[in-house]
């Protein structure tokens, strides 16, 4: 039995023994200390006699791996086991109860309030709750959290196949969770039934708007912010003969959605740095939007010619740019989505299956095609990889027209035959060899 002061130092320099199990004592608190397994892993632990006298039987508690505490925060939390089986508790037997008794449900409630509402962005803390709600609480809400199997999360996975997105989600929301429930003692540690269920290929979905798409669009929008949108009675439903006339089924979208669906397009924002955009990030005189946080963390967007007269004519109304339903109240909170207008919008447009986000991906695309590169594109975009920006690089096909457009006009002048208008280049200037 070997006993040091604990450090990180010290940790580090403990190493596994073949075929047993090393365990080191703390110096400096009686029954803390590391357990160092065959296979390398260490873990801290904390000891003590539940019971008085010295045939009280000793009690071991798992405190959490090395790589997820330091020595200190082990000791710490060795100091508060031992002091409650100093008052009589037994940490040992309320853990294991604890971890018999805990439904997936109630680990991946207090895995939210606990750990991801408090330590992830917002939209991960939706993303996580989402999936929370609609797949892993249907699914395994109800069973033990310590009986979970491999084949449990294997099913749950196959049953929303045709969701690749969402079924890869789940699996990597699983694995977190059971992940943070090891470290703190509600599983034990290093049990994982989401580890090694393989996931779906994901293709990533890249959608962008002709210019002729992009002309109706502009006109839907306009539609909408004067003569509203016409809409179509569902015929099947009992509440059809109660609907208005044809001339009043109309949506009428507001000048800030509006404004909204516009920005998205000519910054190629994502859709909560416009939705919680603050008028006080917003630099008309430098032309740029300061927004303290973001996907990527704090971000500049540069703002073009036509997003600043937008925003130069936008009214006023509270404390962001796009007016919430809250707007101007005093627990003013900035508008949650886009869906509905953007769903009436986009099929007058006749865009059906086009995402809200895709207006992103137009933005992109139109100005790798001007061949601005695709480093700039990136920084405009706020892409902290480059090969986040890469995903367009098929986009970037200009000089290549412009190489194809020259050989097949020279072909066709040599056979002669009339090269494409606008187009006529020398031959000889241009270089290029007939064999």
């Amino acid at each position: 039995m070997a006993r040091a002061k604990l450090t990180q130092r010290t940790v580090n320099g403990f190493t596994a023994e073949a075929g047993k199990r090393v365990y080191v004592y703390d110096t400096d608190l009686t029954g803390f200390g590391l357990m160092v397994t065959p296979n390398g892993s260490k873990s801290y632990f904390a000891e003590y006699r539940h019971g008085s006298g010295r045939g009280a039987p000793t009690r071991r508690v798992t405190l959490g791996s090395v790589t997820k505490l330091t020595p200190d925060e082990a000791r710490d939390l060795a100091k508060q086991t031992i002091a409650e089986a100093t008052k009589g508790e037994d940490p040992a037997t309320r853990k294991r109860e604890q971890r018999e008794a805990m439904t997936v449900k109630t680990l991946a409630e207090s895995f939210m309030a606990k750990h991801v509402n408090t330590k992830r962005k917002a939209n991960t803390s939706a993303l996580y709750q989402h999936v929370i709600d609609s797949v892993i609480v249907p699914h395994l809400g109800t069973k033990r959290a310590t009986t979970v199997t491999k084949g449990d999360v294997a099913r749950m996975h196959l049953d929303i196949s045709d969701r690749p997105f969402l079924a890869n989600r789940t699996l990597a929301v699983v694995g977190s969770m059971y992940t943070w429930a090891g470290k703190h003692g509600l599983v034990e540690e290093g049990f994982n039934p989401a580890a090694r269920v393989e996931k779906y290929a994901e293709r990533k979905r890249e959608r962008f708007l002709t210019s002729a798409e992009l002309e109706k669009l502009g006109a839907a929008i306009r539609e909408g912010e004067t003569d509203g949108i016409p809409w179509e009675v569902d015929t099947t439903k009992a509440t059809a003969k109660h609907a208005p006339k044809a001339k009043n089924r109309r949506v009428k979208i507001n000048t800030h959605v509006a404004a909204a669906i516009r920005l998205l397009l000519l910054t190629g924002a994502r859709l909560r740095e416009i939705l919680h955009l603050e008028w006080a990030h917003v630099d008309l005189e430098r032309g740029i939007l300061l927004l303290p946080d973001s996907k990527t963390g704090k971000k500049t967007i540069v703002l073009n010619g036509p997003a600043m007269v937008l925003l130069s004519e936008l009214p006023r109304i509270g404390r962001y740019v796009i007016a919430g339903e809250t707007a101007g109240e005093k627990d003013e909170k900035p508008r949650s989505d886009l869906k509905r207008p953007w769903a009436a919008i986009s099929k007058r447009a006749g865009l059906g299956g086009v995402r809200i986000h895709d207006l992103r991906h137009t933005h992109a695309s139109f100005g790798v095609g001007a061949s601005f590169g695709l480093p700039i594109v990136g920084k405009l975009l706020g892409h902290t990889q480059m090969r986040t920006t890469e995903r367009y690089a098929h986009l970037e096909t200009d000089p290549l027209r412009r190489a194809s457009n020259a050989i097949g006009n020279a072909l066709a002048t040599a056979m002669g035959e009339k090269p494409a208008k606008g187009n006529v280049v020398d031959f000889e200037a241009a270089k290029v060899g007939v064999q």
